[in-house]
């Protein structure tokens, strides 16, 4: 056991002995390399801010390489706030002027210089994305696609801009057929908005590569921003502005163009609240008062619901839906609140999409339609709140 533990003794101060030589000659190493490094290094014009030596980096340091000039925390700070003015001017936030974000206006655009006019026949959905994307918009077709078809769908466009043809989703969730199925052309009211923007109305600027001229904004003959609404979350802002009667709105314009000193309850005499897509009720209108004046406010939208007698029990038909609310999404909750008997009284529910929405709800023999429909409005998103951000 002894002569073991000896020879272990041995074996371990032989290794702690070619370390330390090691270590030695590895210090050695260092000392030359940085002598050799002292003696060969020539200085270097940090003015000029060019390297000679020819293996070293041969072109121009801009100014922030300085280790005197890039602070870390000014870097980042002034790196975000480009990137959040991007952000903000450029993808999430729509113009004031035509309402449209600058994919929106891209797409109307292109289309409207390809000759995707209503009086003309519908065109490959694939080729409005392919010329928009290669032209004017250098992202994803998926978000460019995605972006028309949502200006194609009626349960999300007040007035739809885009005049769609095939399979362009539902309220049920679904989503749309694949661009190469489906075609499209402008909707009527979208020339409203491009009208005269070939008489210099508004300004033009070069696409990515300089190659073709975009608007910076269009003509907008109505106030798109107000009539359709948008929703964008951008950095440290965000806004979500309802949809409005065309027809009111333009009653309003009329108004304060003959009255600039019209206040706020007077321009509501004419643009009575939003108009959502739809439908829904909107309960009182304190919360609308509130957004039109501050910028912010919240609105609570119920659905619109009948009671049929129909031979010994009711039903619960459901025309209009709170806006932005997924139907299915709806039937789900329902179900779910069923089998865990918090609503009672609910024998079956169907949802007919053929011609708008249609929700019928049977109830049992028993069941008082009252009840059974206040605690739908209570538990579920037949009633909910919508806020609203100028």
């Amino acid at each position: 056991m002894d002569n073991e533990n000896k020879e272990l003794n041995e074996m371990i101060n032989r290794g702690m002995e070619d370390l330390v030589k090691n270590d030695t000659e590895i210090d050695e190493k260092i000392e030359n390399f940085v002598e050799n490094g002292k003696k060969d290094e020539e200085p270097v014009d940090r003015d000029n801010s060019t390297v000679e030596n020819n293996n070293e980096f041969n072109g121009y340091f801009h100014e922030r390489d300085s280790l005197s000039v890039n602070n870390i925390v000014d870097e980042v700070k002034t790196s975000f706030l480009e990137y959040s003015m991007s952000v903000i001017t450029s993808r999430a936030l729509p113009d004031l002027r035509d309402g449209l974000k600058p994919v929106h206006r891209r797409i109307l655009w292109s289309m409207f210089n390809s000759g995707y006019t209503p009086d003309k026949p519908h065109r490959k959905s694939a080729k409005t994305v392919g010329e928009v994307m290669g032209n004017y918009h250098p992202h994803g077709d998926s978000s460019i696609y995605e972006a028309m078809v949502r200006l194609a769908q009626d349960f999300n466009q007040r007035y739809m801009l885009i005049d769609g043809h095939g399979n362009f989703g539902n309220i049920e969730g679904d989503g749309a057929a694949a661009m190469r199925y489906t075609e499209s052309r402008l909707a009527k009211i979208s020339l409203e908005l491009l009208k005269d923007i070939g008489k210099e109305t508004v300004d033009m600027d070069d696409n990515f590569d300089a190659t073709r001229k975009e608007p910076l904004v269009l003509p907008s003959r109505f106030p798109n921003i107000l009539v359709n609404g948008s929703m964008g979350i951008a950095v440290g802002m965000a806004t979500n502005i309802p949809p409005h009667n065309l027809g009111e709105v333009i009653d309003g314009c009329i108004a304060y163009i003959d009255n600039p000193e019209i206040d706020t309850m007077g321009l509501m005499e004419y643009i009575k609240g939003p108009d959502f897509p739809t439908g829904g009720i909107i309960l009182g209108n304190s919360g609308i008062k509130k957004a039109y004046e501050t910028g912010r406010g919240s609105i609570t939208i119920r659905s619109k619901a009948t009671i049929e007698e129909v031979g010994n029990h009711s039903n619960i038909i459901i025309d209009e839906v709170p806006y932005g609310v997924n139907t299915m999404e709806l039937k789900n909750k329902v179900a779910e609140l069923v089998h865990n008997k918090v609503i009672e009284g609910i024998a079956d529910y169907h949802t007919d999409l053929k011609d708008g929405v249609k929700i019928t709800i049977t109830l049992k023999k028993d069941a008082n339609p009252q009840v059974v429909l206040n605690n739908l409005y209570k538990h579920t998103n037949f009633q909910m709140n919508y806020g609203i951000i100028f």
